[in-house]
């Protein structure tokens, strides 16, 4: 039997944590630019663990802990990739077109 004060606890923690990914999904669509982008897509991955682990304490069932587990090691390997993609396109628009080809 779980406490009125813990279902409550849960409850407002629900509200909050859906609150906070409506809000980042938000930032992920508008935007401006990919870094703004890629931190909104990390900071849902981040909430969608947290809601995955709120929702073991208040299910009681401990298999979605292990769900959070392997979401954050996935989010974490998608932001690594992301970043990797940003730094290169980053990199790719700061070098000057190659003149090889040009005649004088």
């Amino acid at each position: 039997m779980t406490s009125p004060i813990l279902t409550t606890a849960t409850d407002i923690a629900f509200a909050l944590l859906i609150s906070a990914i409506v809000l980042a999904v938000l930032r992920l669509a508008r935007g401006p630019s990919l870094p703004d982008r890629v931190v909104a897509l990390d900071l849902v991955t981040v909430l969608a663990v947290a809601f995955s682990a709120l929702f073991a304490i208040a299910s009681g069932e401990p298999a979605y802990l292990d769900v959070a587990i392997a979401l954050a090691l996935i989010a974490f390997l998608a932001t690594v990739a992301f970043a990797r993609f940003a730094e290169r396109r980053r990199f790719r628009e700061d070098t000057p077109p190659d003149h090889a080809g040009e005649q004088r």
